[in-house]
């Protein structure tokens, strides 16, 4: 499936990708209420890293995911549970059925949607009083290694931009007036890669990308040439886990295409 953001050639780098903090799910899953057998939809699922433990909890997740190389490489991390299916869609139409869901999650995608729409669709899936949640990991930029991979790339961009990824999501989602309960809450994480490990993560970083154009392979490699110069086989990169959580508001839908109550 077509769409602004493509992984192809990033998707690889995916697999990289830091989990996301154990504490933080627990506090996600104990808020949300979920249940062994609960039904779920995990938006923008990637290559798994949310819908694995989602798996793992005893839900049945839907995962949906654009782009067909996100989604094999997700399908062959998630084959051993046989309640996980995969489809092709995005956070504005997802193509699953309405009111049908515990539970509904964006897990480092919910950024790369149209966030208002995809809250529409989000309300529309949900069953009345369930909730959802976007997350994110965000690596620490005060650690030394970080701050030092920022003035690389800083420099050779100096307007980066992180985008929605890293701002509050509480407004967007309280200004969709369908769902109440906003809750933010995070948990940190420590990642253990290597120097090879670093680089090919950055190489799917597709923000860089998008922003950086011709000159990204010269800043991965400058990057490349920093984190070998630490002289270490393994880096500690901390991260802190993001999440923002929200319960559905209004009444159940009745194919009414997500314009629910709170929208009326």
């Amino acid at each position: 499936m077509k769409t602004e953001w493509d992984y192809t050639n990033l998707a690889q780098g995916y697999l990289k990708r830091p989990d996301y903090a154990p504490d933080a799910l627990r506090r996600i899953f104990q808020l949300a209420g979920l249940r062994a057998d609960d039904r779920v939809c995990d938006i923008g699922a990637g290559v798994a890293h949310l819908t694995i433990p989602l798996a793992e909890f005893g839900c049945r997740v839907d995962a949906v995911e654009p782009n067909d190389t996100m989604r094999a490489l997700g399908q062959r991390r998630t084959a051993q549970f046989p309640g996980v299916s995969w489809y092709e869609g995005t956070g504005e139409e997802t193509g699953r059925p309405a009111g049908a869901y515990d539970f509904v999650s964006f897990g480092s995608s919910f950024n790369v949607c149209d966030r208002a729409r995809a809250l529409v669709e989000t309300h529309r899936l949900l069953k009345p009083g369930k909730w959802f949640v976007c997350l994110w990991n965000h690596r620490k930029l005060t650690d030394p290694v970080q701050q030092a991979i920022e003035n690389i790339i800083k420099t050779a961009i100096p307007g980066y931009d992180y985008g929605t990824r890293r701002e509050d999501q509480t407004e967007i989602i309280r200004a969709s007036g369908l769902f109440t309960d906003i809750t933010p809450l995070k948990g940190e994480v420590s990642h253990v890669q290597t120097p090879a490990e670093i680089v090919e993560a950055w190489r799917s970083h597709s923000t860089l990308h998008r922003q950086a154009g011709e000159n990204f392979d010269s800043i991965i490699a400058e990057i490349e040439r920093h984190i070998r110069g630490l002289g270490k086989t393994e880096i500690v990169v901390p991260y802190t886990t993001h999440a923002w959580m929200a319960r559905r508001a209004g009444r159940q839908d009745s194919g009414d295409g997500g314009q629910g109550e709170g929208m009326r």
